[in-house]
C-alpha cells in the first residue's frame, strides 16, 4: 500500500512584491515535502495565490486593468518565485480556476444544507488590507485611525447585508476535536491561544460581501460575492478534485497531513476551516502548524523601518541553498526569528563553507591525488571508524520523528553535527600520514569519511537540494538512489567508477569594511 502526504502552503494574495513571509512558508513546506519523498511516500506540496477580494479589486482599479488580467500578471510574479526559491510543489492552485470554483460553490451548497448559512446584516469592523472582521477588543486608536491590534492594518466601520455562518454553534464541537486531537494544532503555544480564543465564546462569521464584485457569486443571490476566506481555504481541497470525493486524487491525500501557515492567519486554519468542515461533514486535516514572523534585526519588517529584507536579492547575492539553510537554522520553527545580513554572512561562512563544504572539497581532493579519482573500499574498520558511522545511522529513527513533527531546527542541529565530527574525524585520523607506512589504513578511513559524506548529503538533501545533489551525483549517486533507505546501504557507493569534478560548494563571504 502507498503511503500519501499532503502538505500545503497559505495560497498568497498576488498584490506587491514577495516577501520574506512568503519565503520563509515555502521553503519550510518544501523541505517538509522533500523529506518524505526521501522516505519513498507519494508526495502533494500545494503552493498558489489568492486572487479575490476587495483589496485585489481595489489594486485592478488603481492600475486600471480588469482584476482577472491584474491577476494573471501578478500570479505569474509568484509562480516564478516557486522556481526562484527551488520549491517542488507539484501543483500551483489559482483561486480563480474553473476547479476551484466548483469547489466553493459546492462548500457553499452544504454549508447552506446543514442550515449553518443565514441572511441577515453585518455592521463592524473590517480591514480590507487584512480582508478580517475585528471586534471592538481587538482594535485601537492610532493618530485618529482605527486599527487592528494585531496587524496594525487600518480598519473601517463597514454595514451591509450579509449571509452569515453559525459559527457560534460549533464553539463546543471544536474544543471537544481540540481535546481528542492535542497535535491538530502546534507548536502548544498556538494551540492554546486558540483554545483561548474559542473558550470565550465564538460569534457568528460574515460570509459573503455586496460592496464589491470580485469575487466568486454566491448562488441563487448574485449580488453577493462570498468572502474571500470561506473561498480561499477550500483551496486545499479543489486542488483534489473535490467535489469528487471518489477521485483518486482526494481519496489518496485528504485529510491534509500539514498545513503549514504563519500565526497571522492562524485562526482562519484552526477556528473557521475546521468548523466549515464539520459543518460540511468533511474530515479535517490532521495538523496545523503556526510559524512565528521573520523580523529584521529583532524589529518586524517594514517600509517606513526601511528593514525589508528582499529574499530575491539576498538569492542574487548569496545563492538560494545559502537562505534556505540560514532561515531554518536561525529561525525556531514556530517562534518569531531575527534575521539580519550579518547573521547570514557568518552562517553561510561557518556552517556551510567551513563545515560541509569544506569537508566535501579536502576529502575528494585526497582522493584525487591519493586514489585514483576512485573511492577506497574497506571492511577492516576499528572501532572509531564504526562508532562515526553507527552513531548517525541510530539517529535516523529520532531524526525521522523530528520532521514529522516538525523540529526543523532540532533536525538540522543533529545533522549539522554529524558534519562537524565527521571533520574532527579526518582530522584526527591523519590519512596523508599513514598513506605511506599503512596505505590500507588510509583506504578505509577515506571509505569511512565518504559513506559519512553520504549521509549527510542525503539527511540534508531537503534543505539544500543543489549543493547535497552536487556531492551526491560527484560519488556516482542518481537522483533516484537518493533515499533515506540507501543510509544504511554501503553498497550504493561505486568504488570503480572515478569521482566527478566538484567545485567550490560555498564561497566564503568576505566582510565588506
Amino acid at each position: 500500500m502507498s503511503k500519501n502526504y499532503y502538505i500545503t502552503t497559505p495560497i498568497y494574495y498576488p498584490s506587491g512584491k514577495p516577501h520574506m513571509g512568503h519565503a520563509y512558508s515555502s521553503i519550510v513546506a518544501d523541505i517538509f515535502a522533500r523529506f518524505k519523498r526521501l522516505e519513498n511516500y507519494n508526495v502533494l506540496f500545494l503552493t498558489g495565490t489568492d486572487e479575490h477580494g476587495q483589496k485585489i479589486e481595489k489594486e485592478a482599479k488603481k492600475n486600471n486593468k480588469d482584476p482577472k488580467i491584474f491577476c494573471d500578471e501578478l500570479s505569474e510574479t509568484f509562480r516564478s518565485l516557486t522556481r526562484t526559491l527551488n520549491l517542488s510543489n507539484d501543483d500551483f492552485i489559482r483561486t480563480t480556476e474553473h476547479r476551484h470554483h466548483k469547489s466553493v460553490i459546492e462548500i457553499w451548497n452544504k454549508l447552506a444544507d446543514s442550515g449553518d448559512i443565514y441572511l441577515d446584516k453585518y455592521s463592524g469592523w473590517y480591514s480590507v488590507s487584512d480582508e478580517a472582521f475585528y471586534d471592538e477588543d481587538e482594535i485601537e486608536d492610532k493618530n485618529g485611525k482605527k486599527i487592528s491590534k494585531s496587524s496594525g492594518s487600518l480598519v473601517e466601520w463597514v454595514e451591509e447585508e450579509s449571509y452569515f455562518f453559525k459559527l457560534s454553534a460549533w464553539s463546543d464541537k471544536l474544543l471537544e476535536f481540540y481535546k481528542k486531537n492535542p497535535n491538530f494544532i502546534l507548536p502548544e503555544s498556538r494551540k492554546n491561544e486558540v483554545v483561548r480564543f474559542v473558550e470565550k465564546g465564538l460569534k457568528d462569521l460574515s460570509i459573503s460581501r455586496t460592496s464589491f464584485t470580485w469575487g466568486i457569486p454566491v448562488p441563487k443571490n448574485e449580488k453577493h460575492v462570498i468572502y474571500v476566506w470561506l473561498d480561499a481555504l477550500t483551496n486545499y481541497i479543489s486542488a483534489l478534485n473535490f467535489p469528487n470525493i471518489e477521485d483518486k486524487k482526494y481519496k489518496a491525500f485528504w485529510p491534509a497531513n500539514v498545513h503549514i501557515i504563519g500565526k497571522d492567519i492562524l485562526r482562519f486554519h484552526a477556528v473557521f476551516w475546521p468548523a466549515f468542515l464539520l459543518a460540511a461533514k468533511l474530515p479535517l486535516p490532521k495538523r496545523v502548524f503556526g510559524h512565528g514572523w521573520i523580523l529584521s534585526d529583532d524589529k518586524k519588517m517594514s517600509k517606513s523601518l526601511g528593514n525589508i529584507l528582499d529574499p530575491i536579492e539576498i538569492i542574487d547575492k548569496f545563492g538560494i541553498d545559502q537562505l534556505r539553510y540560514y532561515l531554518v537554522k536561525e529561525v525556531s520553527l514556530g517562534n518569531d526569528g531575527s534575521i539580519s545580513l550579518e547573521n547570514l554572512k557568518n552562517c553561510i561562512n561557518n556552517d556551510l563553507a567551513n563545515n560541509y563544504g569544506n569537508l566535501c572539497q579536502r576529502v575528494f581532493s585526497f582522493i584525487k591525488k591519493n586514489c585514483d579519482n576512485k573511492i577506497p573500499y574497506s571492511t577492516k574498520l576499528n572501532n572509531s571508524d564504526k562508532a562515526l558511522l553507527e552513531n548517525l545511522k541510530n539517529s535516523l529513527p529520532k531524526l525521522q520523528n523530528l520532521m514529522d513533527n516538525q523540529d526543523l531546527n532540532e533536525y538540522i542541529k543533529t545533522v549539522v553535527g554529524f558534519s562537524f565530527e565527521a571533520n574532527k574525524y579526518f582530522n584526527d585520523s591523519e590519512p596523508w600520514t599513514v598513506k605511506k607506512k599503512d596505505p590500507e589504513r588510509m583506504n578505509t578511513i577515506l571509505f569511512t569519511v565518504v559513506v559519512q559524506i553520504k549521509n549527510i548529503s542525503i539527511l540534508l538533501n531537503p534543505i539544500i537540494p543543489k549543493a547535497t545533489n552536487k556531492v551526491l551525483a560527484m560519488i556516482n549517486i542518481s537522483n533516484e538512489n537518493i533515499k533515506i533507505d540507501n543510509i544504511k546501504n554501503e553498497k550504493i557507493l561505486n568504488h570503480k567508477k572515478e569521482l566527478g569534478e566538484l567545485e567550490i560548494l560555498f564561497n566564503k563571504i568576505e566582510n565588506d569594511n
